[in-house]
């Protein structure tokens, strides 16, 4: 039977379903949300093939076949327990909630022993959650087994067996790692490569092999449902990613003939718009504004290129640039020159990525530019840029996703205008935090990754990259000092709710700036508008996301990602 509300929360629990997602992008957003403390959330998800261990593990007897034969990684956790296996078909829970004082009475009205500011009353408390998920699953005889953490299967027969792992660590009342419940596992990681948690003489099981036919959408249900009531005030903040049954949640990226041109891929429909409506479909969005629908009077710019602008421009095209605000047609354009703004854009104008609101050109990348990096420092010098904004088009088909560039550049402009301010604007590159660590090791002033839309939208709005792996690269950056920047566009589908669970999820991992502008479609073969968002609603996305702790929102109908940018670092860099 569910007990209450063992953390007496007075708030609801942020769950998040995030599909499949590397370890290590999982345990950099688990990182954040655990240190910096904001709110309590589930973080819910599947593996990719991995084998986890803790510092007392014995490797050399439980670890049966070299994992990189099987198709797995190896990694060591700050977790207690021996070697265990996460991957498809295993939902894992990661709760990150904090837990009420060991000593003086709950909300719940508990004694002062009875609180849950203890390792072993707080593995109870994950066991019991997934006890009474299984019960509601029909699986009547799953409970405890003396001495073995987790949960079993006919625990007082004959042949009790493993159903659920657990594996946590609790600091200071706050908790990360959780558990994983086996729903539809391939059993063999289990049993023939490795020695789970170090139990040999005990056999191991999943929903599947004992006759449940649950989907893991389902058992997601459950288990959120359950946590709402056990870790949080009994409502949910929940946010999901696509359902997606296939290998992988990320799409490989495909390329067209150019910039709006449809796009052709083993993932394509009869055209790129016809994917993207399926795509839109498919997360609840079916219906949206025609191209040559009017924009209201807000979305009107009145731009005005007075002869100082027109003189970077020449600038600009004397060295062979891009800038995103030519590219783009940003009509902030003027006002962020004259500003002492401008946004280069490097390793070329085509992108590896096809995403759904994008007019950058998705034709075969040509080899990068090897001056790029003093270009772009000789026309920070010509232009005496205060604040000097440096984006990228996805490189996924170089080795570091373009991360050595983008350093080189930031060394540059330092090198030659010290007194300038450097923001670079990257892509995912594809997770790999250790290319990460070559652009953090640079000393970027501002660190921006664009997480685009919420969790819903993601595949829609962006399929080659994925909501838990944005928020992964910015809280890593995050946890290792840098000041952190993200933008969203809105008017595509998502709701006014789920743009305020985004920005939760973005001041819970460190995010001190955050940019929220209005979508507006490029060509017919982009996404459409569903809705022009109304200036009012801005300003209450401003007003919502600066109290939830992000320093600095900068929301308006015609903001772009380096839109007063200069103003925003001045937010969180003094």
């Amino acid at each position: 039977m569910t007990g209450p509300s063992p953390v007496g929360a007075s708030r609801p629990l942020r769950v998040r379903w995030l599909g499949r997602v590397p370890y290590r992008e999982a345990l950099a957003v688990q990182s954040a949300l655990f240190s910096r403390g904001h709110d309590d959330h589930l973080l819910l998800l599947e593996h990719p093939h991995v084998f986890t261990h803790g510092a007392s593990a014995d490797l050399a007897t439980n670890v049966l076949v070299d994992p990189a034969v099987v198709g797995a990684e190896l990694v060591a956790v700050n977790r207690g327990g021996d070697v265990t296996y996460h991957g498809p078909g295993q939902l894992v829970g990661y709760p990150i909630v904090t837990l009420p004082p060991k000593h003086g009475a709950g909300k719940h009205g508990r004694s002062a022993t009875s609180g849950l500011a203890d390792t072993k009353a707080y593995v109870c408390s994950v066991e019991q959650l997934v006890i009474d998920v299984l019960a509601d699953l029909g699986l009547a005889n799953a409970g405890r087994l003396d001495g073995y953490p987790g949960v079993w299967i006919d625990q007082l027969g004959e042949n009790p067996r493993k159903i659920c792992a657990i594996g946590v660590r609790l600091s200071r009342g706050r908790t990360m790692h959780g558990f994983a419940l086996n729903v539809a596992t391939d059993l063999r990681y289990l049993r023939e490569y490795i020695v789970p948690c170090g139990i040999a003489d005990k056999a191991v099981t999943s929903l599947a092999e004992e006759g449940v036919e649950a989907t893991m959408e389902q058992v997601v249900e459950l288990v959120a449902r359950h946590a709402a009531r056990r870790w949080g005030d009994g409502t949910l903040d929940r946010a999901d990613v696509a359902w997606k049954h296939a290998p992988q949640d990320l799409s490989p990226f495909s390329r067209g003939a150019g910039p709006g041109a449809p796009v052709r891929g083993a993932d394509a429909g009869p055209g790129s718009a016809d994917r993207k409506r399926l795509r839109l479909a498919d997360a609840g969005v079916t219906t949206g504004l025609t191209i040559a629908t009017r924009k209201p009077e807000w979305l009107r710019p009145r731009v005005q290129h007075g002869p100082e602008v027109l003189a970077l421009k020449r600038t600009v095209r004397d060295l062979g640039l891009v800038t995103v605000c030519e590219e783009a047609g940003c009509p902030n354009l003027s006002e962020c020159w004259k500003d002492g703004t401008a946004t280069f854009m490097i390793l070329g104008e085509r992108c590896t990525r096809a995403c759904g609101f994008c007019l950058v050109d998705t034709r075969k990348p040509l080899a990068p530019d090897t001056d790029e990096a003093d270009k772009v420092a000789e026309a920070v010098v010509r232009m005496g840029l205060a604040h000097a904004v440096v984006t990228m088009v996805a490189r996924d088909d170089l080795a570091d996703g373009g991360a050595a560039q983008v350093a080189e550049v930031i060394v540059a402009i330092r090198r030659r205008s010290p007194a300038t301010r450097t923001e670079v604007l990257i892509s995912d590159l594809k997770g790999n935090l250790g290319d990460l660590d070559v652009v953090l090791a640079a000393r970027p002033a501002v660190l921006n990754h664009n997480l685009e839309t919420v969790a819903r939208l993601q595949r829609a709005v962006r399929p080659s990259a994925g909501y838990a792996r944005s928020l992964a690269v910015l809280a890593y950056a995050a946890n290792a000092g840098a000041a952190t920047k993200s933008g969203l566009m809105v008017g595509i589908g998502e709701t006014d709710d789920e743009v305020f669970g985004a920005l939760a999820d973005l001041a819970s991992v460190g995010v001190g700036i955050v940019t929220i502008g209005q979508y507006l479609r490029p060509t017919a073969n982009h996404l459409p508008v569903h809705r022009w968002v109304e200036p009012a609603t801005f300003a209450r996305y401003k007003a919502v996301g600066e109290a939830m702790g992000i320093a600095h929102v900068e929301a308006s109908p015609l903001t772009r990602s380096s839109y007063h940018a200069r103003r925003a670092a001045d937010a969180v860099l003094g």
